[in-house]
């Protein structure tokens, strides 16, 4: 292009010579220096050279419309392409344009076409694995499978490699208890368990809710020193232990009950108690060598001992408690609470060790805003078969990972942001892999990062679907359940969405920590049984022909639609101009709160009016909802006037949709001592969950609450919702009074 404009330019100074004179260069001096008398010899020549000229001049500016064009076409053509001005210099991708836009019914039309149930058959089967415990030669042999298909795919891979501590059984030892002279050997246990031997009289105490702990309270039981003994559910393992050491208790068993679980008596159960997730023993950073930190650990680590038993080993000591009687609300087939001679003998002796374990990624790069991305991601590991903790959802990423590849190489569909496809390790042990990798890079992801979409157990049933997401994505969700086929789910396609398909996202998600820890939109979804959850996760049951009876023999067709779900989620992502996330969601959240803040401190005013002083008022926190409700509609109206040609502009609107989330993360808080930071969905004294119970215990006159605590808590919850405003409004330039 530059060869053919220096011909131009050849031709033209030539034609100048002749019809000037001389050599040009003189002229062109003289002319210069005296305009006129240019103009006036130009003006002054024969018919004939006028004539010579306007086609000369024709025939220039045909040419240079002809070059621009083709110039332009070029670029729309492939717009990664970049032209470097120096040849010897790297190229620099700087867009100026936007990538080709596919309709967005041709792009669902052609994932449809690349998933299939059939072909689920044949990666369930290359994935599946009875051994596969995170850091063993199991988990590493799958990762190199994933990290091949990858690569066959033609991704851009890598992998990370950590070394994390983690509690397992001892090797040559055993955990047990001793209960009226009988001896148990249970061979499950718990990860992170504080370990010894202690001795105390046991107490049932249901699920282990805080309210199931209140009620035992409220009938004068003394709970300190208590071996509690719960059923599994409703709530994590860790919540458990976490609620009964706030009641100075010294151990907890934790059993699955026949009315919960139809699995035999001598089942064992597998988890972990870490009132957190990632590596203990390097809270907030990451364990890529860990010889570099301090001898420090989690907060969350517990106290007290912790151990799982069969469900015929709690039989044996339910039937023979005595004490008070259960309340009629705790469904039980023993009655009895337990009293001071239900003496039992607690020994937990797991072992701290070292592992190392990798992460596996692969990349499609985007075509505008490449460095922006959604990450999809499944747990590898598992503590036994684990078929749908694992396998299942490491089928359904490596799926999406071929599909979406193909598109993009042979399909013409060029998303304009980049997907990351994530194969975490260490999942059985509190999310360890992934929030290694989050502790890693949590200053680029918190920028760049747009959802985390999680596949981890999505495929446990036949009968439900739930949802569990930030709520910037209920919009999107909506819209995607009714893309995708879901006839066959009445609560779906009926009646309210959201009451029937909705769930909160709980602690031992393992998109949790990517939304509560680093701010970042995530969503997990699941089929499930009908009536309770899939029973078999954390057991050595969790197979191929488990999962195929609970779901009556449709896997693959589950699998592709979960897929699918999963699919349209992500592309919706990188495939529009604007994210596709309501920010107007979280104003009817905020203001809920606020609602109800403000009459349980008129209330705590008029019952307790020595805690309160009068000068203590809701107006700021009140005025701060107001500024997120103004500032979210104002993004509303620029998200509608938007110029979707103006890459710029759309990035910049983009930037302030991502940063919603990141701004609910408390600045006031360590991420050591409360990483869940999140004050609308974390987890700590930070959240409004927390101040709205502290009111209440103000009210009741529990002598753990603190009027000054509870005002310096409303104060920084207050700020951090303006602050989230001020960050949403746009422009520091830009906020006024009216924000």
């Amino acid at each position: 292009m530059e060869g053919d404009n220096s011909q131009v330019e050849m031709k033209l100074s030539s034609n100048m010579d002749e019809e000037v004179g001389g050599n040009g260069m003189e002229e062109h001096l003289i002319h210069s220096s005296n305009r006129k008398p240019y103009v006036a010899q130009i003006f002054g020549r024969t018919p004939k050279n006028l004539c010579f000229m306007a086609a000369a001049t024709l025939l220039i500016f045909t040419i240079g419309c002809l070059i621009g064009y083709l110039a332009h076409s070029k670029r729309d053509l492939a717009p990664g392409s970049s032209v470097s001005v120096l040849p010897s210099e790297e190229t620099v991708n700087i867009k100026t344009v936007a990538a080709p836009h596919m309709d967005w019914d041709d792009v669902i039309k052609l994932l449809a076409a690349k998933l299939s149930a059939t072909k689920f058959e044949s990666v369930f089967s290359e994935f599946a694995s009875n051994s596969h415990r995170a850091g063993s030669p199991g988990d590493e042999v799958l990762g190199n499978k994933v990290l091949k298909k990858f690569d066959e795919y033609g991704m851009n891979t890598w992998t990370d490699e950590y070394f994390v501590k983690v509690q397992d059984p001892p090797a040559s030892g055993y955990n047990r208890f001793v209960f009226n002279g009988t001896e148990g050997y249970p061979n499950g246990f718990l990860s992170y368990s504080a370990t010894g031997r202690v001795t105390g009289a046991v107490v049932y105490a249901y699920y282990g809710q805080e309210n199931d702990f209140t009620l035992l309270r409220s009938k004068n039981i003394n709970l300190s020193g208590r071996v509690v003994l719960v059923r599994a559910g409703k709530i994590s393992f860790a919540e458990k232990v976490a609620n009964a050491a706030k009641m100075n208790a010294s151990a907890v068993l934790i059993y699955p009950d026949p009315i919960d679980y139809a699995i035999r008596d001598n089942t064992s159960l597998f988890g972990h108690v870490h009132m957190g997730s990632g590596d203990p023993y390097t809270p907030g950073f990451p364990s890529f060598n860990y010889t570099q930190f301090p001898p420090v650990q989690s907060s969350g680590l517990p106290t007290i001992l912790a151990q799982t038993i069969t469900t015929g080993m709690a039989n044996n000591i339910l039937r023979k408690l005595g004490g008070q009687n259960a309340p009629r609300e705790w469904k039980t087939y023993y009655n009895n609470l337990g009293d001071e001679k239900d003496v039992i003998t607690v020994e937990v002796n797991n072992v701290l060790t070292e592992k190392r374990i990798n992460n596996v990624f692969g990349v499609i790069k985007g075509f505008v805003d490449a460095d922006r991305y959604v990450v999809i991601g499944a747990q590898r590991d598992a503590w036994g078969p684990g078929f749908a903790t694992s396998t299942v959802g490491t089928s359904v990423l490596v799926e999406l990972a071929r599909s979406i590849s193909d598109m993009v190489k042979n399909e013409g569909f060029k998303p304009r942001r980049s997907i990351v496809f994530a194969s975490w390790s260490a999942g059985e042990y509190g999310s360890v892999g992934a929030t290694e990798w989050m502790e890693g890079y949590l200053s680029s992801l918190k920028m760049k990062a747009i959802s985390y979409i999680n596949l981890d157990g999505v495929v446990a049933g036949d009968n439900r679907f739930k949802v569990a997401a930030s709520p910037l994505l209920h919009s999107l969700i909506e819209s995607t359940l009714k893309e995708v086929n879901f006839t066959q789910f009445s609560q779906v396609t009926r009646g309210n969405w959201e009451s029937n398909v909705l769930e909160p996202l709980k602690l031992d998600n393992a998109a949790y920590p990517f939304l509560a820890v680093s701010g970042i939109p995530s969503v997990s979804f699941r089929f499930a049984p009908s009536n309770a959850d899939y029973q078999y996760f954390g057991t050595l049951l969790d197979t191929r022909e488990t999962l195929k009876r609970v779901t009556g023999q449709q896997i693959p067709q589950l699998a592709e639609t979960a897929a699918q779900f999963a699919g349209h989620i992500a592309l919706r992502l990188v495939h529009d101009h604007l994210l596709w996330m309501d920010v107007a969601e979280y104003d009817k959240i905020i203001r809920t709160w606020v609602a109800q803040i403000n009459g349980k401190v008129r209330n705590v005013k008029r019952l307790r009016p020595e805690l309160l002083p009068k000068a203590l008022t809701v107006q700021w926190l009140v005025s701060a909802s107001g500024s997120y409700s103004r500032a979210s509609r104002r993004l509303q109206t620029d998200i509608e006037n938007a110029d979707y040609d103006d890459i710029a502009m759309c990035r910049i609107i983009n930037d302030r949709i991502m940063m919603v989330e990141r701004n609910f993360l408390s600045p006031y808080v360590s991420p050591k001592d409360s990483p869940f930071r999140h004050i609308l969905l974390g987890s700590g004294p930070h959240t409004l969950t927390a101040l709205f119970n502290h009111l209440e215990a103000l009210r009741t006159n529990n002598p753990e609450a603190d009027a000054n605590l509870f005002r310096n808590q409303f104060a920084l919850v207050t700020w951090t919702v303006q602050g989230c405003a001020n960050s949403l409004a746009g422009d520091i330039w830009s906020l006024d009074n009216e924000i």
